[in-house]
């Protein structure tokens, strides 16, 4: 059966993309229009303006394109969608956002104490594991996916988490606390490990544990949260099998190993980046003492001769 049986609206998301081109708008007026208004300031570089708007392409793509609408139906691109909404987009962001703009952001009074305590490397990874796998408990789970309210919110709490997660490792903010190069190859390990215990769940777990999923009545239930109620109530649907190939149990094991390969890819990306940063700051650095050393040497032997 094909997807536009749910209409333009769930398919595209016609809303998002208007809130994509404001943020977009905003972001261009912030960084180069009024970018003389702040105290401190740099010229937006291309690199920055091509990572933000990377950020927005990808939101779009995977909360307004179909695949947000398959995110519904299949388990497989849910945590397609939550990897790269989890992994890659707070990463974009970061690096997106000019530091200048970071700072006065991270400086504000009620922010400056948030960041304090849940941008601590060790908090971080701590609490982006616990609210992952709170997420993927079967119970919490179904009931954020029954209500609109609270799969929104917790969305945004997940988000946020993923957020203070990849922060000390990926902000160049000045003036505040900078993880050391070999410090950032352990985190990123770390990083590695900590949801892994849930996506074993997920791809070992010898049942379905998600109603949503695979029980008819909840599932046309969750699809309210994409499609209009007005066009499921003139649909005569028994279930998500009717769009899907994949049994469940076979499509829940897809959606926990594809979660982890993409994991596994974005940190490979990362940790070869940190690594190669991390051994030219240690070159530089030795080639530095080297020269110190030597420059040290010749001037005491030539207090010796004289």
């Amino acid at each position: 059966m094909p997807l536009s049986i749910f209409g333009f609206q769930a398919l595209w998301s016609p809303y998002l993309i208007g809130v994509i081109i404001f943020l977009t708008v905003v972001y261009f007026l912030v960084t180069v229009v009024w970018r003389k208004d702040f105290k401190v300031s740099e010229p937006l570089k291309r690199s920055e303006a091509i990572y933000f708007v990377l950020a927005m392409i990808l939101i779009y793509v995977i909360k307004g394109s179909p695949i947000d609408l398959m995110s519904h139906i299949m388990f497989t691109y849910h945590m397609v969608q939550m990897a790269f909404l989890l992994l890659l987009i707070p990463m974009l962001l970061i690096k997106g956002i000019p530091w200048w703009v970071w700072k006065v952001v991270v400086e504000a009074p009620v922010v400056r104490n948030v960041f304090k305590i849940f941008a601590k490397p060790v908090v971080a990874i701590f609490v982006f594991a616990l609210m992952f796998s709170i997420y993927h408990i079967p119970l919490v789970f179904d009931t954020i996916k029954l209500d609109e309210t609270l799969h929104g919110l917790f969305t945004f709490v997940l988000f946020l988490s993923a957020f203070f997660m990849n922060w000390p490792l990926i902000h160049d903010v000045k003036g505040q606390p900078q993880m050391k190069g070999l410090y950032k190859i352990g985190y990123i390990i770390a990083n590695a490990i900590v949801i892994t215990p849930a996506c074993a769940l997920i791809i070992f777990n010898p049942d379905p544990m998600y109603a949503t999923y695979t029980d008819g009545e909840t599932w046309l239930k969750a699809m309210e949260l994409c499609v209009p109620i007005s066009t499921l109530s003139g649909l005569t649907l028994s279930g998500p099998e009717i769009f899907n190939s994949l049994s469940p149990i076979r499509d829940q094991q897809m959606g926990g190993v594809l979660m982890k390969i993409i994991q596994e890819i974005i940190f490979a990306v990362v940790l070869y980046k940190v690594f190669i940063r991390w051994w030219r700051e240690e070159k530089s650095n030795e080639d530095t003492i080297t020269e110190n050393a030597l420059k040290e040497f010749q001037a005491r032997k030539q207090s010796q001769q004289y």
